[in-house]
């Protein structure tokens, strides 16, 4: 009977960091599929081609009760070049950084020359490791990985990760090899802000991540699309810590996406909603595409404070500074409200003013209007421009009220609909009084319910 761990993220579980169990081995001997299993959800991206997994990618997990973050690694390979260097690099800082190692070979295959030289690589980095004979699908498979106590690490633990076999015996073995969890403190200060890295694909997400943590954390290529998960990252920027997730660029709409993309896609809607503000890049030095507004409207739907980023600065000149100006105008005209910063991942330039934005976006996110205030500004707008006759009458705003913020929700209550250009004009007129500088916000209007003929109305929430 195939074994299915429960493994799940948890927000409310031990307190104070989560030890690291990072998964490694040689390309496509299934360590997404693991990781997958380990958590208990389709989250790692998995295909049946090499390489979809290039840099170090952490899940939160929790078995039996104990929460650590498993870390999702690329393919190793000694003497790689190029990107494949790259992603063998983010492996071994996995490993360095790691409480645990998993390493990962594929029974069926057996133990390759490319294992072996990662064992070598895994002895210097002197953490523990748990060998796991992965693709064990039935009895005979199982047998085999007595073959890979050759490699030194001890006993193999035969698993299926795609169909669960042996895979509870092997989570409580990873408990058993992490150090001992710290005391738990209670009240502690709030964590850190969720930052959503977004926009199209080769904008320099990863650049500017490996820029703000002052570490490669990212695989950057000049080739677009080389980031396919989301890396999570705490970064510390202008003396505060902040949780970073750099994602996949978003080149088709997810109903058009496949494979890989189709995942990746998912993913990165995933982090938007996780965050609390996210940061979209804009290449300056080519046109706003519909690509760009695409990303815009993903994080303005999801009701996320919004910091616009104009990368590559560097490589604007006095023209392009003109045409930019009236793209903004034209492209943007939906957003004025968005923080924007302009800055160059790859010098360096201005990128110490995307902390003040983000905390600007986020202040303005989480702004609350007293009631009073509120309505005293709305009875004078009213007065001043009331609401136009539609058919001998005008509809009234009679009150008003915050609903709630992150993102900031007002309601208004009325004797009968507003027009829509309207109900704009009280919102455009909301965010002059008020700031609301880097968040969206929604106005909804509650009409007087109509009790029938001869009864009182009543507004109805």
């Amino acid at each position: 009977m195939s074994e299915v761990p429960s493994a799940v993220l948890s927000e409310d579980s031990d307190a104070g960091p989560a030890p690291v169990v990072a998964v490694v081995g040689r390309p496509n001997v299934g360590k997404s599929t693991l990781v997958n299993r380990i958590i208990g959800r389709r989250q790692a991206v998995v295909e049946d081609v090499p390489g979809v997994t290039r840099d170090r990618v952490p899940y939160d997990a929790q078995w039996n009760g104990r929460r650590f973050t498993v870390v999702d690694t690329g393919g190793w390979e000694p003497d790689a070049r190029d990107r494949a260097a790259a992603i063998a690099a983010q492996a071994e800082i996995a490993v360095q950084t790691a409480d645990v190692v998993v390493f990962v070979v594929d029974v069926s295959v057996g133990a390759t020359d490319v294992d072996e030289a990662a064992v070598k690589m895994l002895r210097r980095s002197h953490k523990p490791v748990i060998l796991v004979a992965n693709k064990a699908d039935n009895n005979a498979l199982e047998l085999e990985a007595v073959s890979l106590w050759s490699l030194g690490l001890g006993e193999p633990h035969p698993i299926s990760a795609l169909h669960g076999r042996g895979s509870g015996d092997l989570l409580d073995d990873i408990l058993d090899a992490l150090p001992e969890p710290p005391p738990i403190v209670e009240g502690g200060p709030r964590g850190p802000r969720r930052v959503a890295l977004v926009g199209r694909p080769n904008v320099g997400k990863s650049s500017l991540l490996n820029r703000v943590s002052k570490e490669e954390r990212a695989v950057v290529d000049s080739v677009a699309g080389t980031t396919v998960d989301p890396v999570d990252s705490l970064v510390e920027m202008d003396g505060e810590l902040w949780q970073f997730v750099d994602t996949a660029g978003l080149r088709k709409r997810v109903n058009q996406a496949s494979g890989t993309e189709y995942y990746a896609s998912l993913r990165t809607a995933g982090a938007v909603e996780a965050a609390e503000v996210a940061v979209v890049l804009l290449d300056s030095a080519e046109p706003i595409s519909e690509q760009d507004q695409r990303v815009l409207t993903q994080v303005v739907e999801a009701g996320k404070a919004l910091v616009i980023a104009f990368n590559k600065w560097d490589l604007v000149d006095a023209d392009r500074r003109f045409y930019l100006d009236k793209e903004i105008d034209r492209e943007l005209k939906r957003i004025p409200w968005a923080v924007r910063v302009n800055i160059s991942a790859k010098t360096g330039r201005a990128v110490d003013k995307l902390a003040p934005a983000l905390r600007r976006a986020l202040a303005s996110w989480e702004q609350r209007v007293p009631t009073g205030a509120l309505n005293q500004w709305l009875t004078a707008l009213t007065q001043a421009t009331p609401h136009p006759v539609r058919g001998g009458r005008a509809p009234r705003i009679l009150f008003a009220t915050q609903a709630g913020v992150a993102p900031p929700r007002f309601v208004l209550f009325t004797t009968g609909p507003l027009d829509a250009g309207y109900q704009r004009f009280v919102e455009r007129k909301l965010r002059e009084e008020f700031g609301f500088e880097g968040s969206p916000i929604e106005v909804s209007v509650k009409p007087r319910k109509k009790t029938g003929p001869g009864g009182r109305g009543k507004a109805h929430g």
